[in-house]
């Protein structure tokens, strides 16, 4: 079983930026799709964004345009770059596969606040 490493979140003011990282312990980590969700206080997680093998990426609406996702498989670590920063980003992210298996890291929280 896979796990999943979470790091880089922290305390950002709206506007900033943050890049978080995810390593993977799964050696096949190069054919596998990977993505990123959330959890905010009292919500559901929820799928933030993705990034096939190949590296096409998908991204949900409010994250359009301010997150990337990138990976680096030499690493077995997937990236996510978080600009212009809302107070609504306020959650605890984390990295899982695109069909999320269910070990999960203990994510990184990243709180936009002024």
């Amino acid at each position: 079983q896979a796990q999943f490493v979470e790091s880089g979140g922290g305390l950002v003011q709206p506007g900033g930026s943050l890049r978080l990282s995810c390593a993977v312990s799964k050696s096949i980590f190069t054919y596998l799709d990977m993505a990123w969700y959330r959890q905010a206080p009292g919500k559901q997680r929820e799928f933030v964004g993705g990034i096939s093998r190949a590296g096409s990426t998908n991204y949900v609406d409010s994250v359009k345009g301010r997150f990337i996702i990138s990976r680096d498989n030499a690493k077995n670590t997937v990236y996510l770059q978080m600009n212009s920063l809302k107070s609504e980003d306020t959650a605890v992210y984390y990295c899982n596969y695109r069909i999320p298996s269910d070990s999960w890291g203990r994510g990184t929280q990243v709180s936009v606040s002024s």
